[in-house]
């Protein structure tokens, strides 16, 4: 069986963990310079409801039609509609906030805690993103419990991913493995890279 196809069915056993568990590994923690825990800590600190602000028309309603489609993705994981609504607005808002494609994040998420918000790991990673409770004393007021909190760790999360990804110097592969704690072996980045597809949007069909 080839990579990608034990990465494929991994993703989609990440679908049918007991309650509460997550498969994903955690993030390793390691020193930070002064300027990037600064930088971090900044960038995690603006609590502001993450209402998303569009420079015209056309952007808007590109984001109701991607709501619209997400929301009808997600239903089976998120049978409530203001649940759903909330949740993909946050994703949204914090992905662009921090330069990061949605559907990325959305894949990373599915495999990561398979969209459960009180997911915890088998080494203590939480949430949504599964976000390491270190992160919470490097750059945070050092309150893991918050993690649990869904702004809060998307915020994290992307922040996070977004750290690495300038670190690996824009490689996603490597960006990725490092989020995971696996870095250089291919079966994380592509699970994330098979369920990252499943949330593509092209903003013509609301499949």
């Amino acid at each position: 069986m080839s990579i990608g196809r034990r990465a494929c069915l991994a993703a989609g056993a990440g679908l049918f963990l007991a309650p509460g568990v997550a498969r994903a590994g955690g993030q390793i923690e390691e020193p930070l310079a002064d300027a990037v825990r600064t930088a971090l800590s900044s960038a995690i600190a603006n609590s502001a409801p993450p209402e998303p602000h569009f420079a015209t028309t056309e952007a808007r309603l590109h984001y109701l039609r991607w709501l619209g489609t997400m929301s009808n993705r997600l239903r089976r994981r998120k049978a409530d509609l203001e649940v759903r609504r909330e949740f993909l607005q946050t994703a949204w808002y914090e992905s662009a906030r921090a330069g990061l494609d949605v559907s990325l994040v959305l894949g990373l998420i599915q495999v990561e805690s398979a969209f459960r918000k009180f997911a915890v790991s088998s080494v203590g990673a939480r949430g949504y993103m599964q976000v390491m409770p270190f992160w919470s004393r490097l750059i945070g007021d050092g309150d893991p419990g918050k993690l649990f909190h869904m702004q809060t760790n998307l915020r994290f999360g992307c922040v996070i991913l977004r750290h690495y990804l300038d670190r690996e110097r824009g490689d996603l592969y490597l960006a990725l493995g490092r989020y995971n704690g696996s870095r250089g072996k291919p079966a994380y980045p592509n699970a994330v890279f098979a369920a990252q597809r499943h949330w593509a949007f092209d903003g013509r069909l609301a499949l």
